[in-house]
């Protein structure tokens, strides 16, 4: 029996995981190649740094608005229709973000964008828990959450390029860049409606003993989260969900500060000639980010450990952000920036695993979306920060340590959560 759900386990991760990589990437790449577009954007639209920052962050104010209604919506109507139409909807607003004219309406296209895709990792993370076993899921979700860093890689050398449209049919460089990179995230969204079945037993590619053996399993599972309901959480709120919330906070607040600007920091550094090596140069930390996140997602579900893999990954994202504000040349910036990306990334894999082996059925749901909204708010103030010290201070060396002293906070909260008994002992028991 075990053999045969563990068949059916792995043809899940085979036929669903990458189409949901696929749509993270897409999302990913729409939230941040505003750090490209900033290159020519800010320039025409007459932004300051605080300015640009402002309107990077509000992508998550709107995200945090909605993130809690848009997962429960998802659980009433279903993971593949709804996580579908938030595809749909944001790279339509992405394609849309090419024609924003001032201030006011890159303010407006951010937040919007943010609302269009709220919901989706957490739902895809709610959707995955419906079909892995508890000790596949760091792995799966550091595959997943690896598709960030792998939108960073191929997003940075396609970002520039599609820049070097600039002029194309009368139309900037940014604009195609926005127009380009929102097409395949409707695309993703359509075949995401088509392809994704909404439960284990609706799988076509799954035997029938393969089915009813992945789903007595997960059955075993909800059985045992049953406990743990939303009114269980509501007792421990803070240590369940406010801390959680907090850890994911700090790492969020440093994944997006560096990244909104890292483009610009690297420019700063090349002194303004051979720009054409940014978006290459750029990628750099990104697959770096790639082969760290991999591996300690592995050593997560190798060990069956997530708490100190979570507490390490921080600590390495703050010591990369000391060592990149105190760096003076390329390859110091880079090898210091890498160290960052490896740390911050290899953060959600062991953490999410820890948080769902810890929650189910409605506490899943909005326990979830409430820590999730909690993280995202760091990614309004990351970028904020970043851009108002360096309007301050003309340096971005500041805002690299004050990103480091919040993972620090980052790393004191996890260790303050309490590791009550997780769902993958109960379940093996």
């Amino acid at each position: 029996m075990q053999d045969v759900t563990q068949a059916g386990s792995s043809k899940v991760a085979v036929r669903i995981l990458p189409l949901l990589c696929l749509g993270y990437v897409a999302a990913y790449l729409d939230r941040i190649n505003v750090s490209f577009a900033a290159l020519q954007l800010n320039e025409d639209l007459g932004l300051s740094p605080a300015a640009y920052g402002l309107g990077a962050g509000l992508f998550f104010a709107g995200y945090v608005l909605f993130e809690v209604p848009s997962n429960l919506i998802l659980r009433r109507v279903g993971a593949k229709l709804w996580i579908s139409r938030i595809m749909i909807s944001w790279g339509v607003i992405s394609a849309l973000t090419a024609f924003v004219h001032n201030e006011a309406t890159f303010y407006l296209c951010r937040f919007l964008l943010g609302v269009a895709e709220a919901g989706f990792l957490p739902g895809a993370i709610l959707y995955l828990n419906q079909w892995l076993l508890p000790k596949d899921r760091a792995r799966a979700l550091s595959v997943l959450a690896s598709s960030t860093a792998v939108a960073g890689l191929v997003g940075s050398p396609l970002s520039m390029a599609l820049l070097g449209l600039d002029g194309t049919w009368g139309m900037r460089g940014w604009q195609w860049l926005f127009v380009l990179e929102g097409i395949p995230a409707v695309i993703l969204g359509v075949l995401v409606l088509l392809a994704l079945p909404n439960t284990p037993m609706a799988a076509k590619w799954l035997s029938q003993g393969e089915k009813t053996a992945l789903q007595a399993a997960l059955n075993k599972e909800a059985a045992h989260l049953e406990r743990h309901r939303f009114d269980v959480i509501g007792r421990d709120l803070f240590w369940k969900v406010g801390l959680l919330g907090m850890v994911y906070f700090c790492m969020v607040l440093g994944m997006y500060g560096v990244a909104f600007w890292m483009p610009q920091i690297l420019k700063e550094i090349l002194g303004g000639t051979n720009l054409s090596l940014l978006g290459w140069l750029n990628a750099i930390p990104f697959l770096a980010a790639i082969v760290g996140m991999l591996a300690i997602g592995w050593s997560s579900d190798r060990f069956g450990e997530r708490k100190l893999h979570v507490v390490g990954a921080l600590v390495l994202a703050s010591v990369g952000c000391v060592l990149a504000g105190a760096a003076s040349g390329l390859v110091g910036s880079l090898v210091a920036l890498s160290l960052a990306l490896i740390g911050l990334w290899s953060v959600i894999g062991p953490f999410w695993a820890f948080t769902t082996a810890r929650m189910g059925g409605l506490a899943a749901a909005v326990g979830v979306a409430l820590i999730n909204s909690i993280g995202n708010m760091g990614g309004f103030f990351g970028p904020y920060i970043m851009g108002w010290l360096k309007s301050a201070t003309a340096d971005y060396r500041v805002g690299l340590d004050v990103l480091a002293l919040v993972l620090v906070f980052g790393v004191v909260c996890m260790v303050l959560v309490r590791g009550d008994k997780p769902v993958e002992t109960a379940v093996r028991a």
